[in-house]
């Protein structure tokens, strides 16, 4: 009986009828189309790690990634009344992120080591010297994704790491999907060309 009731306790309360965070996408559009800043919020909430997370991998910088993210959410915010539908609102603004990381890299002409955000390993599970190399792999991974160009390395993230499909692609990107199709392809054989020596 405790158990439950501290699993209560510690849950959060639900959300109140009519608020934001308890209301379907589509109708926080449409609220947020109307100029409720909380229904626009909300849908900020809901999608910001993911978007986050597409940012930071285009660009290799969580500071650039910041300021992509907070442009983007910006630039949604002031576009919300052209979203017509035609495609789902996370692709809407996967497309508004990535034109920003775009942008961005434009003008800075850098990158970094993309983020490795994988969870830490056992430390006793495999020896020094297998870490080391393990280590090494991810830096050469790392640094073969940092040289792809940028076109072909924001639809290999899109793809490999958030899961998109390539239709999908394509509506972020504004390529076509034969384009997204022959970026991918391109960046998986350059990059295995470049991991060749570690298998």
């Amino acid at each position: 009986m405790q158990v439950t009731e501290r699993r209560a306790r510690d849950r959060p309360p639900p959300a109140a009828p009519g608020s934001p965070a308890a209301l379907d996408e589509a109708t926080l559009v449409a609220r947020a189309q109307d100029g409720d800043v909380h229904a626009f919020t909300e849908l900020a909430r809901r999608h910001q790690d993911a978007l986050y997370r597409v940012a930071v991998r285009v660009l290799g910088q969580r500071a650039d990634a910041e300021d992509a993210l907070q442009e983007a959410l910006l630039d949604a915010w002031r576009r919300i009344g052209t979203f017509r539908g035609d495609a789902a609102f996370s692709t809407w603004m996967y497309r508004i992120v990535t034109n920003r990381c775009t942008a961005l890299a434009r003008r800075n002409r850098r990158t970094a080591p993309l983020p490795d955000d994988t969870p830490a390993p056992d430390p006793g599970a495999r020896s020094p010297e297998r870490a080391a190399e393990v280590d090494a792999e991810l830096a050469a991974l790392s640094q073969a994704v940092r040289e792809l160009p940028h076109d072909q390395r924001t639809c290999w993230v899109l793809r490999e790491l958030e899961g998109l499909g390539y239709a999908e692609i394509a509506e972020v990107t504004g390529a076509g999907e034969a384009a997204v199709r022959g970026r991918i392809h391109r960046a998986r054989a350059a990059l295995a060309e470049r991991m060749r020596s570690w298998r």
